[in-house]
């Protein structure tokens, strides 16, 4: 079911959600969390359509913020039912001055004693803790791959990095970091002498995986990106050097890698680049600070030098 509700107040989509849920249209109790997104109209519609299949495993409530130029005005839609998964979902299209303060548009409908979480799919704040939504989360999410430049943004994390901070480019890393710790967890159990990470220009998360490889085993990290028209998108490989030989964990096409080490057949691994759904559920199972991340984005960051130029 969808209520729009046209050139409206805070104060009146209040009423109308609790008016709904006397219906009996949504149900607040179980709301294990707010989620506040703000995007603009054009990448609005992924990001909730992402809220409502992460909300399958968090039941919330989805408060989206978009602005834009024009008369003071607020236009609102309230989504329950099928159009909202196992949320109820509030848009709010705010316009000129009323899109002024967003703090104020959003606490007036945030669920009571429940935690806060804000998204922002893209054109994050430069310091997402100090924003207007930032203020009122404890936790927050960002997504660097959606920057110009990811280097400058994921300089610019590390800089402002509050705990709570977090980064779609470091979920997406999930699968990685599993893989190469179960690798390094069987015999032999050398120490790793060497450590190499390729990947596409466009991703940041070669940069966070090679800060973690260098924080987890205490050694200077090599990492390149691709040629763009080579691999264009996200992790290419990563080589472990140790006197036994190298363990390598490519991806020769995206979606699927081999794992090769001494004295083993290859092994083919299901690797796909995680989507917007997995990597938002994940973010969501988790309300308290993630300590590495803030430990790669700022001390990993900082010993990483820069990437070689591929060959």
């Amino acid at each position: 079911m969808i209520i729009d509700l046209p050139d409206t107040t805070v104060s009146q989509v209040a009423k109308k959600l609790v008016s709904v849920r006397e219906e009996g249209g949504a149900v607040a109790l179980g709301r294990v969390l707010t989620l506040v997104i703000a995007a603009r109209n054009g990448v609005a519609e992924a990001a909730i359509d992402a809220a409502n299949d992460a909300s399958r495993e968090h039941p919330m409530r989805v408060i989206v913020l978009t602005t834009g130029d024009g008369d003071a005005h607020l236009d609102a839609q309230i989504r329950v039912g099928g159009d909202a998964g196992a949320s109820e979902v509030v848009v709010l299209r705010a316009y000129g001055d009323a899109a002024s303060n967003a703090e104020s548009l959003v606490t007036g409908l945030l669920l009571p004693d429940a935690p806060v979480v804000a998204w922002w799919p893209e054109d994050a704040p430069t310091d997402p803790a100090s924003s207007p939504l930032g203020r009122i989360a404890q936790r927050r999410i960002t997504d660097a791959a959606t920057a110009p430049d990811v280097r400058d943004r994921l300089a610019q994390l590390g800089t402002t990095h509050s705990p709570g901070d977090t980064d779609l480019a470091w979920t997406r890393l999930t699968h990685w970091r599993e893989q190469l710790a179960a690798v390094l967890d069987q015999p032999p159990f050398e120490p790793v002498t060497a450590v190499e990470v390729r990947g596409a220009a466009a991703s940041p998360s070669t940069a966070l995986l090679a800060g973690w490889l260098g924080l987890a085993l205490d050694l200077p990290v090599t990492w390149a990106y691709e040629d763009p028209n080579e691999w264009s998108e996200g992790i290419k490989s990563v080589r472990l050097t140790r006197s036994s030989g190298d363990i390598l964990l490519e991806r020769p096409e995206p979606g699927t890698a081999v794992l090769t080490q001494p004295g083993q057949p290859d092994h083919d691994l299901h690797l796909p680049r995680r989507t917007l759904r997995e990597c938002l559920a994940e973010e969501l199972r988790r309300l308290d600070p993630d300590v590495l991340y803030g430990r790669v984005i700022t001390e990993g960051w900082e010993k990483l030098g820069p990437p070689e130029t591929a060959a």
